[in-house]
């Protein structure tokens, strides 16, 4: 059976989604870690970027560390990415250490983004801290 080249062109269109993004982000974004709401956690937050993206957090904070993190977001593939990476970076540290965490670490662990969608990172970054902050009132 002959495709025309439409295998090629499939080819092509995977090629350009790709382009621009890391391993990594591509990754966390199709097999994204801790995506879904967290039963039994002590902090949550949900933020809304100005981008539109919104994002929640729910952490598990116990002796002063984060055993458990979720998230859920309804945006981009590379928010999910960045979601994904941020419940990453704060599962097993202290809260002080998690609550450092910035947009810049968010991309540095993701090898990068395209300039248009670092908003992504600091939506992710920034509803952890709201999480840890809203934990901390507890």
């Amino acid at each position: 059976m002959e495709d025309n080249g439409l295998s090629e062109f499939v080819k092509s269109i995977e090629r350009e989604t790709r382009e621009g993004y890391s391993e990594a982000v591509i990754d966390h974004a199709l097999n994204p870690r801790n995506m879904g709401r967290l039963e039994g956690s002590n902090g949550e937050a949900k933020f809304k970027g100005p981008c539109g993206d919104t994002m929640a957090i729910w952490i598990d904070v116990s002796d002063d560390r984060i055993r458990r993190t979720g998230f859920w977001t309804d945006g981009c593939g590379t928010a999910i990415a960045c979601g994904s990476m941020v419940t990453e970076l704060a599962t097993g540290k202290t809260v002080e250490q998690a609550g450092d965490i910035g947009r810049q670490d968010v991309l540095d662990a993701l090898g990068g983004l395209p300039p248009e969608t670092e908003h992504c990172a600091l939506l992710a970054a920034t509803t952890l801290k709201l999480a840890i902050k809203e934990y901390r009132k507890r």
